[in-house]
């Protein structure tokens, strides 16, 4: 890159701008933690509104340099490694609520907010933003949106892009776009915000969002069916027929079980909130067909419900990149039969979603490269896949951590040729390399 770095600086001001080697040492560690090579950026920094945003963005793609785009950084160890970074773009000081229509049930809010302050500004009004990502006190807005990073909560309310209805973004030749609109019922056309979720920053930078929001439930209620796979897969199938609504239905490896002290064999973990009298009738008939199945069940509430959920996220989801965690999706008639068989070939525990078939297996980070395969192989051949989101470096360098068997790759190449031309943000992240 042929770049002046003082230019750079005078776009932003000195205290959002730092060279690379001035930069704290825990940082530099973040940043580099999905790096191919030993060469580091030559400075970060840090835009404090979408004007500074497209401004460097500019004179980067001017001078031919690669942007590294972040933002609260607990997903930069995600996706493929990140060849010849020149600049590190961090959008984390982008943090304010821009307007919170609570009548018509959408908030509109800068990429670099927090989960974690974004809930805790809805609940004022009692509603909430029904998304449980990866690390979600550390996760912002546009991480989850590039990295399409939704958990449990999908059962009800669908993913990332089910809830997105509008975006701001800068190109990738500093250029300020809209997509969608600030209303549930958006004007035909192109939904681009779709499009730019899960795509890992190649696209743009997400500058701002609206998404959908919805009234917090007056209770909530978990059950928790563990036994024998046959009798849990019958469980299984009776829920999903039903005229329950849980809000998140999951399925657990018998490892996963025994690391969460909830009993023997398999899981089966649901979540009903709603109407108190509504929780406690749904919550009292899965115990009863657990009963008539010769399952044990348990019921959690309050505290120890909070807790059960807080626990099966550090087990499934914390940020570790000395452990290999996986996205893995099957057909959902499959996942019984594929979390068996992962059981079996490999020394991970895994999750699924009982309804999407979408989950994540972890497993030691001494996990061979040929039992990683392995299992991909296992979920392709029941219609599904497996991504690798983190691993140690090593890991990464010897197998195609996307693992993409399907048809769209060379349409998804010239999405990418047509949004940013000259590769300028984060290089070789994405699919096949993008």
């Amino acid at each position: 890159m042929n770049a002046n770095f003082s230019q750079i600086q005078t776009l932003v001001s000195q205290e959002n701008f730092c060279l690379w080697e001035n930069l704290d040492s825990t940082k530099q560690k973040e940043i580099t933690q999905n790096f191919a090579s030993p060469d580091n950026p030559q400075c970060i920094v840090y835009p404090q509104n979408q004007l500074e945003i497209a401004a460097v963005i500019a004179y980067i793609h001017d001078n031919n340099g690669k942007i590294l785009l972040c933002s609260g950084g607990s997903k930069l160890s995600w996706g493929g490694l990140v060849q010849n970074v020149d600049v590190v773009v961090s959008i984390e000081r982008l943090n304010q609520v821009i307007e919170h229509a609570v009548g018509d049930l959408t908030v509109t809010v800068e990429a670099g907010t927090k989960l974690a302050d974004l809930q805790a500004v809805l609940a004022k009004s009692g509603q909430f933003l029904p998304l449980d990502p990866a690390s979600p006190e550390f996760a912002t807005i546009g991480g989850i949106i590039a990295t399409a990073d939704a958990g449990s909560l999908r059962q009800r309310y669908g993913g990332v892009r089910d809830l997105l209805l509008g975006i701001t973004f800068v190109r990738a030749d500093g250029q300020i776009a809209i997509a969608g609109g600030r209303v549930v019922k958006n004007v035909a056309g192109y939904d681009l915000m779709k499009l730019f979720t899960g795509s890992y920053g190649t696209l743009g930078a997400i500058c701002q969002a609206t998404l959908r929001v919805y009234p917090l439930p007056e209770a909530s209620i978990t059950v928790v069916l563990t036994g024998n796979v046959e009798n849990l897969t019958q469980a299984a199938k009776t829920l999903r027929a039903s005229a329950l609504t849980p809000a998140k239905f999951d399925l657990l490896s018998p490892e996963l079980v025994t690391n969460l002290r909830l009993g023997e064999g398999m899981g089966l973990v649901a979540s009903f909130a709603s109407l108190k009298e509504s929780v406690k009738q749904q919550s009292a008939t899965l115990v009863e067909v657990g009963k008539q199945l010769g399952l044990y069940s348990s019921i959690y509430i309050d505290k120890d419900e909070a807790r059960l959920w807080q626990e099966l996220q550090q087990q499934m989801r914390q940020t570790d990149t000395e452990q290999i965690t996986c996205k893995i999706g099957v057909l959902p008639a499959a996942a019984v039969e594929v979390m068996l068989l992962l059981d079996s070939v490999s020394r991970g525990m895994s999750l699924i979603h009982a309804l999407s078939g979408l989950g994540v297996w972890r497993c030691p980070a001494d996990t061979t490269v040929a039992e990683i395969l392995r299992v991909r192989s296992l979920c392709q051949s029941r219609g599904g896949f497996l991504t690798i989101l983190e691993a140690p470096i090593g890991c990464k360098q010897q197998l195609d951590v996307w693992g993409y068997s399907g048809n769209s790759l060379e349409l998804m190449r010239k999405i990418k040729y047509q949004f940013d031309p000259k590769n300028v943000l984060n290089p070789h992240r994405f699919v096949g390399g993008i």
